[in-house]
């Protein structure tokens, strides 16, 4: 999650309307992708970090510095729908989505999917990111 949370801070201003979130990908303790929001705000960090991983993401656990989106402003699949459907076992991320259009519908899509998303790691840690959110 640290590796997330300083990935995160390299966008901080540079991510639009967005916020700036990093994602890694971790399979058997070996890091097999990582990516931030882009400049601009898209593609998301999930979104690129899944992209990079591609079929190794079955069975990994993706930390995230902020709750998976849950729906999209745009109508393409949010990034909970995305980590479910790239096979991702395990989903951590540390801060909640503030956003309307998002707050508690990554957690909620991950556990209707069947994955149990765990909430808070280095919550502390990553708080600065989101506190203009």
């Amino acid at each position: 999650m640290r590796r997330a949370i300083a990935l995160a801070s390299a966008r901080l201003g540079l991510t639009g309307e967005n916020p700036a979130v990093g994602c890694v990908i971790v399979l058997d303790g070996v890091v097999i992708a990582e990516a931030t929001t882009a400049e601009g705000g898209r593609p998301h960090a999930e979104e690129q970090a899944l992209a990079a991983a591609g079929a190794r993401a079955r069975g990994a656990t993706a930390f995230v510095t902020m709750e998976p989106c849950g729906e999209r402003s745009n109508g393409t699949a949010s990034c909970a729908e995305r980590l479910a459907v790239a096979g991702v076992a395990r989903v951590v991320f540390a801060c909640d989505n503030p956003h309307a259009l998002s707050a508690g519908r990554g957690p909620t899509w991950l556990r209707d999917a069947g994955l149990t998303p765990e909430r808070g790691l280095l919550h502390d840690e990553a708080a600065f990111l989101y506190a203009d959110c």
